[in-house]
């Protein structure tokens, strides 16, 4: 299957929160129609609404995953692989940190949030 990374940027592009547009990409594997996993994942965007925590495409792959594997212990694991690899590339995973809201100087755009988050839940959906 060919890779979806772009079309995880374009649907946050369009105006998807974070958490909607790696949500929404990948939904064909959750058994959730896209407008009913958009509304899922919501309040998850902006480091779960308020900047504070994780980023909000990182949400989005814990949805997938959980909905995906339907085992808690499989999820959290691939979950664990996924945030290792976006903190290794981008020195956060929280959505403050990671915008530079208090150290001005941004370590991650949101389409490059949302980019790497694709790459890696790819990687663990094999695909």
């Amino acid at each position: 299957m060919e890779s979806r990374v772009k079309e995880a940027v374009n649907k946050k592009q369009a105006g998807y929160n974070c958490a909607q547009a790696i949500a929404c990409t990948y939904c064909d594997f959750t058994g959730m129609d896209e407008d009913t996993i958009k509304n899922v994942t919501n309040a998850f965007g902006v480091g779960m609404g308020c900047m504070e925590g994780t980023c909000g495409s990182l949400v989005g792959a814990g949805v997938v995953l959980g909905l995906t594997r339907k085992d808690k212990i499989q999820s959290m694991k691939e979950m664990k692989i996924i945030m290792d690899k976006f903190k290794a590339r981008n020195s956060s995973t929280i959505c403050k940190e990671l915008k530079g809201i208090e150290t001005k100087r941004v370590l991650r755009p949101c389409n490059n949030c949302v980019a790497d988050t694709a790459e890696f839940l790819e990687n663990q959906l094999n695909l």
